[in-house]
């Protein structure tokens, strides 16, 4: 397994800012830029929601034009831009060409990313502000990018890792949002990642998806899909690392992966007045498709994620969301484990509550006492197959309730 360093240093070719525009009423960083020397392969992975923010909308048009010749994203928090009609489409454009001019770039060689309220219209002399602000103090700082991109996230996500190929070494680094709207449907939140190995268009998308799809979208916080949701990867080769055999990508692949998971799971850690971190694996499924509906449907319901959070080994609300997945599932064949901790793939010990449809003997207490730890993993056994799909999700909270009362506030 790769390892992930939770900082980022320098990335060959790029660099960043993040600056307080005055999106934010209390100082805080609020605008970002991502900027490559060179121009950039990028891949994207959007929303399937039905309604998409004009940012994605602009993002999908210029990656289907251009995706070998991007060199920046500029990020704003507070407004969404999303159910802004043809104004919306004009500020997100009118975005990307104000930040491509401040960087002496063409204007559909930038990408532009959107986070906050749906419905309102970007403050533009405000996104100016930012454009300014940020251009002008480009450099290295990629925690104070992270934190200009959050919402009621509490904490910057960021990661980094390395690789290498025949030609030398290269680092992939990410940033990432996300604390609600969180749920396994593309992508899930912001991210940007960026890499200084070199990749072909078809390499980079196929990375990407294949990346999106064992991480973004293994998470659940709410069960909500939002209208922004984008993950975008620019490779600008500037390591003079290219990834040309399998075996490379292969190597690539494995860090891009490793890297996706550590920051969709920090998403999830940081979810909105989450307190416990939970893995859900499914195993014995009848197909690996069927287990991830079965894992993403235990991880949003609101039942299981409320026995989460009082510590109630309540597998009947487990196995009862099992039932309704849509998936293969019989609850004779089945069986149920609990455990502390986390990523006990290799380890199916752990206390069993659940079996051949009904509960097992066990100790309330002992269950009471892992269902109160930090992160506790939880396996279920469908007894009919070979699939096998692992979800992270969390529990909810009153305090869930309190930051989405007030949201708009």
């Amino acid at each position: 397994m790769p390892k992930i360093s939770s900082t980022i240093d320098a990335v060959a070719g790029f660099q960043v800012a993040g600056v307080h525009a005055g999106l934010k009423k209390d100082g805080a960083l609020d605008f970002s830029l991502v900027v490559s020397d060179v121009d950039c392969v990028t891949a994207g992975v959007f929303t399937r929601n039905k309604v998409k923010a004009a940012p994605v909308l602009l993002d999908m048009e210029r990656l289907t034009q251009n995706p070998d010749r991007i060199r920046a994203v500029a990020t704003n928090t507070i407004s969404a831009n999303a159910c802004t009609g043809r104004v919306g489409l004009e500020n997100a454009r009118s975005t990307a060409a104000m930040a491509a001019d401040a960087l002496g770039i063409a204007a559909d060689q930038a990408l532009v990313m959107s986070t906050g309220v749906i419905g309102t219209h970007l403050p533009m002399d405000k996104i100016a502000r930012g454009v300014k602000l940020a251009s002008a103090n480009l450099g290295a700082d990629w925690r104070a990018t992270a934190a200009a991109i959050m919402t009621t996230d509490t904490r910057p996500k960021l990661g980094s890792v390395k690789g290498k190929t025949a030609d030398g070494s290269y680092t992939i680094a990410g940033i990432v949002k996300g604390a609600g709207m969180i749920a396994p449907n593309m992508a899930t939140m912001l991210s940007v990642i960026v890499t200084d190995a070199g990749l072909d268009v078809a390499e980079a998308q196929d990375a990407l998806r294949r990346a999106t799809a064992q991480s973004f979208n293994r998470i659940v916080v709410d069960g909500d899909t939002s209208t922004n949701d984008t993950v975008l990867l620019l490779a600008n080769g500037m390591s003079g690392a290219t990834v040309s055999s399998d075996d490379e990508r292969a190597e690539f692949q494995g860090a891009l992966d490793a890297l996706t998971r550590y920051l969709a799971q920090e998403v999830v850690r940081d979810g909105e007045g989450v307190t416990k971190f939970v893995t859900l694996e499914v195993i014995k499924a009848a197909s690996d498709g069927d287990a991830e509906r079965i894992g993403q449907t235990i991880g949003a319901s609101l039942l299981t994620k409320s026995a989460f959070y009082g510590s109630d080994a309540n597998w009947g609300r487990i196995v009862a969301a099992a039932g309704r997945a849509g998936a293969a599932f019989d609850p004779d064949c089945a069986s149920l484990r609990v455990a502390a901790g986390e990523d006990r793939a290799q380890d199916r010990a752990g206390l069993e509550i659940f079996s051949g449809g009904m509960p097992t003997d066990y100790q309330e207490a002992e269950a009471a006492d892992i269902m109160a730890q930090p992160s506790m993993t939880f396996t279920l056994d469908c007894g009919i197959g070979a699939g096998q799909a692992t979800i992270w999700t969390c529990d909810i909270s009153h305090e869930y309730i309190s930051i989405n009362g007030d949201y708009r506030s």
